[in-house]
């Protein structure tokens, strides 16, 4: 399990489980719950690649970056963690 600290956003952790290069599990601490839920359960099983292509680079209101921008950073560093064990 590798644990992400966000930047700038409401969710304080993300704890990402990989399988190489693919989701197999995230969970956020704090943010808006259900939300943050609904995006977990439509990423299990994507890429990384996958994910990017369509959350990176979100915002949320005023700020340049959202929960979902900055799950595709944690997920890219979960995946380079991994391949460098």
């Amino acid at each position: 399990m590798y644990t992400y600290r966000t930047e700038g956003v409401c969710s304080r952790v993300i704890n990402i489980e990989m399988d190489g290069d693919t989701v197999k599990e995230v969970d956020f601490e704090g943010g808006c719950n259900g939300n943050l839920k609904a995006i977990s359960r439509l990423i299990s099983g994507k890429t990384v690649d996958e994910v990017a292509g369509i959350l990176e680079g979100m915002t949320c209101g005023s700020r340049l970056t959202s929960c979902p921008d900055q799950l595709v950073k944690g997920l890219r560093e979960a995946s380079e963690a991994s391949q460098n064990s």
